[in-house]
């Protein structure tokens, strides 16, 4: 499972250190794509594989549904890390989540995410001024 949280910087070249725990989780190879909230989530092949299926399962004949499908896999890209345990965040997926330089790397179960510093504070912040409601309106999913 991908926990935690750390702080990183990319170096000049675009180039980001995953943390070993996930580094140890992730195999080989893995897919990074845009996510919801202007972050980035990059996951096992074995996710990525079950989010495909996901996707292919969507209505066509829904705007909605070909809009998330074509974002998402426009935006998708397969990773490997260097020798170093880095990997290269392109241009297109920096772009979306407001990357410049300060990135924040967060757990997210099955997948982590990738955060521009600043929007990670923001989104925190407001999710921590509203986790009660938040917390109360997953009684809808039993949790």
């Amino acid at each position: 499972m991908f926990m935690g949280e750390s702080s990183h910087n990319l170096d000049p070249k675009g180039r980001l250190t995953i943390p070993v725990k996930f580094r140890n989780q992730l195999g080989e190879s893995f897919v990074v794509v845009r996510w919801m909230e202007h972050a980035l989530r990059a996951m096992p092949m074995s996710v990525w594989q079950n989010l495909e299926e996901q996707l292919n399962t969507l209505p066509i004949g829904k705007k909605e549904a070909r809009a998330f499908k074509r974002f998402v896999l426009a935006g998708a890209k397969e990773a490997e890390f260097d020798k170093q345990g880095r990997i290269i965040v392109d241009g297109n997926l920096k772009d979306y989540a407001q990357i410049d330089k300060e990135v924040v790397v967060t757990g997210a179960g099955d997948s982590f995410e990738v955060w521009s510093k600043e929007n990670w504070q923001a989104y925190t912040e407001d999710t921590a001024e509203n986790f009660d409601e938040i917390a109360e309106g997953l009684v809808d999913f039993d949790f």
